[in-house]
């Protein structure tokens, strides 16, 4: 599932226009496309980074700024996040301010998808408010929606 979500990601910055990747949105209470797509990197990242050391902490993301200014910069760091997922699960101790949960790698993945998906429905949302974009039907709908809704079509 990573792969498509952040595929689908990849292929809708190759057709944003910078300046609707910047632009605060009234419907998303003055946030950007570029903030949704950066937080969005920012929580693979930081689980990635924190694979080696067995901790993740996604209160201590980087919140870099190049990426939600720059679409081709987004880009390259989800290409960088695809080339990183193929991991071996393992234990994984989550951080949340003063409290720890165990996890694994495999769940913290799955975490990042769904949130990711989440965010790409706000994505959606914010892209239509400015228009002119056709985005694929499965763009921002979870998995199980899309199962569904196939379901549901027969």
């Amino acid at each position: 599932m990573t792969t498509t979500v952040l595929q689908e990601l990849i292929d809708f910055l190759c057709i944003v226009k910078p300046e609707h990747y910047t632009r605060p949105s009234q419907i998303l209470s003055r946030a950007t496309i570029g903030q949704h797509v950066r937080h969005s990197i920012e929580m693979y990242q930081c689980m990635l980074s924190g694979y080696e050391i067995g901790t993740v902490d996604y209160g201590k993301r980087k919140r870099d700024i190049v990426i939600e200014s720059s679409p081709e910069y987004a880009i390259s760091c989800l290409k960088d996040i695809m080339k990183g997922i193929d991991k071996s699960d393992k234990s994984i101790t989550l951080y949340n301010n003063e409290d720890h949960f165990a996890t694994t790698f495999k769940r913290e993945l799955f975490y990042c998808d769904e949130h990711t998906i989440h965010h790409l429905a706000l994505i959606r949302v914010g892209i239509n408010e400015i228009g002119g974009y056709q985005l694929s039907e499965s763009f921002g709908v979870a998995p199980s929606t899309i199962k569904y809704r196939q379901t549901c079509a027969q």
